[in-house]
């Protein structure tokens, strides 16, 4: 439902399936006001399809705050609905026209109150409970279907002719439960709702505070609420502030005592809600079925006596004019009327007149609307239609004769309650003004901080988006570093293995070289020795000339022969060994190149390692930082929530007090003005202000008495004769619901001169004057107190949080301590791992090696000559110089292991 809809608009389907399209004015008759309120007014009205009664509730939407009175219509409608229960009214429809939506529900005979306005006297237990046990049973079905009636009180208790309770008037009903809104009568207000102002939520157990209140005060001997003498911001403060009331008679028994009292828990908490009352000792005690329908039928006895007594008072009257008129026909007619009897009469309450002193509604601040204080103190607020007003132009007020029905159900409330209901109704709005400012003012001062608190938020969110922003751009760039390093020491393994291989291939190209040179040498030395020994034998055969030529030539062949050999042998031997070495050397060198990579490669794992203990260094760091400028964010906004929360309070007590002080000062000024008057207008002699008021009563009965003889002879001369009878009946109840209207105002006209006329009138006004004072310096200091207990529960809150803020900050310093230490802890374990696993496969590699040169022969992998160190160093001087203090920080790490 959007809240930008016009008032009146239908073009939402949803909400004009909610109304009917027919013209309400065709459809139902016999209209007459039954209940007068701020709202607007209740009507008796008869429907025309069915000749079923039924109560029209009549709310405008026009004027100012038009849409929001639109929307509360369509609010209520929705909820009625929703609910069908036997304990609630029930809804037949919803009709709109001319700005003002005809709200149709059934027809009741009167409320909780007007029991008490007749009887004047409270109710017996089996009544109470058999009027509680309905209006639980009524609740128990809004609970369960999570609703809220909230603004529960005995005006809205209405009872039907076979005595079964109604619960009406869901005009401040909440659908959401939990509920958090400022809604309710003030005088019957449970303690939560009040603190809704500041503390937020309440559920459906507020209803069995406001509940409970009508039976303790309403039914019992007390007949109105608790704190109704005192001004209604003033009883709030009071609700909220003290303890719940107790009930202080001895002559009710043990089991209604703990009814009141367990209801009357200030804290929801310990409060049972409707479902749990409903099995209680006192609603579940044994009790006559037709308790409620003797209760009816003994104030139905009571109203038709009170209205015939009135009656007879202005029969009184008239006749002691006798001069001034005939009394034949006057006589006539009071054989008529003796004739059908008296037992029936005009309703005057449907939904009753002081259930429609509604709530205090969240969802507008109608400054315009009346206020009104009917007999239970309803000091009411409602926004959702406007106040209808009869202002009489006279003392008098004149009422067209309208027709009755032979089958009208009989009230049980008496017709001069809606003539004092439009007459409180035409009272001053000031009480009404000053609820709703302080309502605009404590709502504005919840918007204020909750915009206040969102904007924090808003900051607090940002600030944490950036300091994770960062974070995490410095993870990614270390991530990235890392990386960047990882694949340098690919490369540099890569280029190193190259490195390593052109180092061996050189390595055994020089060897070859050098034994080529070894061996080339060694040819010509044998070349040499051979052409040496050649010599030598050639001398030896020259010296020997014995010897033939062929023997000298056979022995010298043979002798070269065997020195060939020989030398043939030696370069043999020359080769292998040759081969040996190389073939050794060549391993050494291998194992001297797998050393060296080892080394290469646990001084780039150090460097890695060292990189990532660098990295998580600063970003520990960075965390520290981040920790400590969310630190100083929170407190600083925790002391910019504060400060503006009691400033605002500030704001609130310098209200409240203002607000209390201008109700002081109407008071005096009202009471001042009240003595004025009462001096002003006190009579030389109060038989002629008696006789002139009666005179008054006189020419107003006897225009009456016109109208009546003039709609009766036209009514005769219209009906059929045979109906003559019945029309005469009716004419005459008609008259006597007037004349019976018109005795109370003579008599309310009678009391008041008289009222007026104390003998000592000095001494009462300042008797006044004294208790006026008394009870507002009560107020006033009741005030001053619940505002001293505010701001200590202010203050309180204020250290509460600051506690819990500084609590969670050192948490998250502890966690944060804690992360970091296991965070160096795993780095560290992983770094000792990492060299751990490390060590160990160069270790295996190693063994690898050794196992396999053995295999090969090569058991003394002795280091070569210096020479050949210097030439092997020669290839690796810059590996060799990092692997001297790599070895030495490995082995250290190794130790740790």
């Amino acid at each position: 439902m959007p809240n930008s809809s016009r008032a009146g608009s239908l073009k939402d389907p949803e909400v004009a399936d909610l109304f009917y399209k027919e013209d309400p004015e065709k459809l139902f008759a016999d209209l007459r006001e039954i209940g007068h309120g701020s709202f607007g007014a209740v009507y008796f009205a008869r429907d025309v399809r069915t000749n079923e009664v039924v109560a029209i509730k009549k709310m405008s939407y026009s004027g100012k705050q038009s849409t929001e009175k639109w929307q509360d219509i369509i609010k209520e409608v929705k909820f009625l609905q929703r609910i069908q229960h036997p304990n609630s009214i029930e809804y037949k429809g919803c009709y709109l026209r001319e700005h003002t939506a005809w709200l149709v529900m059934e027809y009741c005979l009167g409320s909780a109150s007007d029991l008490l306005e007749v009887h004047k006297k409270p109710l017996q237990e089996v009544e109470i409970a058999a009027i509680t046990h309905g209006a639980l049973q009524g609740l128990a079905y809004l609970h369960s279907h999570n609703l809220i009636h909230r603004d529960i009180k005995a005006g809205n208790i209405l009872l039907t002719e076979p005595g079964q309770v109604k619960l009406a008037d869901f005009g401040s009903a909440s659908i959401a439960c939990p509920a958090n809104s400022f809604v309710g009568t003030p005088y019957w207000m449970a303690p939560e709702v009040i603190l809704a102002m500041d503390e937020g939520q309440y559920d459906g157990k507020v209803p069995v505070v406001t509940s409970t209140s009508i039976f303790f005060y309403v039914f019992t001997s007390e007949r109105k609420p608790p704190l109704f003498n005192m001004n209604a911001m003033s009883a709030l403060y009071h609700i909220a502030q003290n303890e719940s009331p107790m009930l202080q008679s001895s002559e009710w028994t043990e089991y209604f005592r703990n009814f009141v009292d367990s209801c009357l828990q200030k804290f929801p908490q310990d409060r049972p809600n409707s479902e749990e009352l409903l099995k209680h000792a006192f609603v579940q005690r044994e009790r006559p079925e037709s308790v409620l329908i003797d209760l009816i039928s003994r104030t139905k006895d009571a109203v038709r006596e009170l209205d015939n007594l009135q009656y007879r008072k202005m029969k009184k009257i008239l006749f002691q004019e006798a001069h001034n008129g005939p009394t034949t026909e006057a006589q006539d007619e009071e054989e008529v009327l003796n004739s059908v009897g008296s037992n029936q009469s005009i309703p005057s309450m449907s939904i009753s007149a002081s259930s429609q002193s509604s709530s205090v509604n969240s969802l507008t601040d109608a400054g315009d609307d009346k206020s009104e204080v009917d007999m239970e103190g309803d000091h009411t607020v409602m926004s959702n239609s406007s106040v209808i007003h009869l202002k009489p132009t006279h003392i008098f007020i004149y009422i067209l004769v309208l027709p009755t029905d032979k089958n009208l159900r009989q009230p049980v409330s008496c017709v001069c309650q809606l003539t004092r209901q439009i007459k409180e109704h035409e009272q001053d709005s000031e009480l009404r003004e000053q609820i709703l400012g302080y309502k605009r003012m404590r709502r504005q001062h919840q918007k204020q901080l909750m915009a206040l608190e969102n904007k924090l938020k808003a900051e607090m969110d940002e600030h944490r988006l950036r300091l994770d922003k960062e974070l995490e751009n410095q993870r990614n760039s270390f991530a990235q570093e890392m990386e960047k390093l990882v694949k340098k020491h690919q490369a540099s393994m890569e280029k190193d293995a190259k490195t390593f291989s052109n180092d061996e291939k050189k390595f055994q190209q020089h060897i070859q070289s050098q034994q080529k040179k070894e061996l080339n040498s060694f040819l010509e030395s044998q070349k040499r020795e051979y052409k040496l020994r050649k010599e030598q034998l050639k001398e030896e055969l020259n010296e020997n000339q014995s010897t033939p030529k062929k023997e000298k030539q056979e022995w010298l062949s043979k002798q070269k022969e065997n020195f060939q050999h020989y030398q043939a042998e030696e370069e043999a031997n020359l080769q292998r060994r040759q081969r040996q070495y190389l073939d050794l050397e060549c391993r050494r060198f291998k194992r001297r190149i797998l050393i060296a990579r080892h080394n290469i490669e646990q001084d780039l794992v150090r460097e890695e390692l060292n990189k990532r203990q660098t990295q998580k260094d600063l970003e520990h760091a960075m965390l520290l930082r981040h920790h400590e400028s969310m630190q100083e964010l929170e407190f600083r906004q925790l002391n910019t929530i504060q400060r503006t929360r009691a400033e605002l309070i500030r704001l609130q007590h310098q209200t409240e007090l203002t607000n209390q002080q201008e109700y002081n000062k109407r008071r005096e000024r009202e009471l001042r003005r009240k003595h004025v008057m009462e001096v002003r207008q006190q009579p030389k002699s109060l038989k002629s202000k008696e006789l002139q008021i009666k005179k008054q009563f006189q020419d107003t009965c006897k225009i009456q008495t016109r109208q009546y003889k003039a709609l009766r002879n036209h009514l005769l001369e219209t009906t059929p004769k045979s109906e003559h009878k019945a029309v005469l009946k009716r004419l005459k109840q008609e008259q006597h619901r007037k004349l019976a209207i018109l005795a109370e105002q003579y008599d309310h006209s009678i009391n008041e001169m008289l009222s007026t006329q104390a003998l000592r009138l000095d001494e009462t006004q300042e008797a006044q004057c004294q208790a006026l004072r008394m009870q507002l310096q009560q107020e006033l200091e009741l005030l001053n107190a619940y505002q001293s207990k505010i701001k200590m529960q202010t203050d309180a809150q204020h250290d509460r949080e600051r506690k819990d803020l500084e609590q969670r900050v050192s948490l998250r310093r502890a966690l944060l301590e804690q992360k970091i230490e296991e965070e160096m802890m795993s780095l560290q374990n992983e770094r000792l791992e990492r060299i751990r696993s490390l060590l160990e496969r160069q270790a295996r590699e190693v063994e690898a090696f050794d196992s396999e040169s053995m295999r090969l022969g090569f058991s003394n992998m002795v280091d070569p000559p210096r020479s050949l160190c210097r030439f092997i160093f020669s290839y690796t001087l810059v590996d060799s110089l990092m692997v001297v203090k790599s070895a030495a920080d490995l082995t250290n790490d190794a130790l740790l292991l």
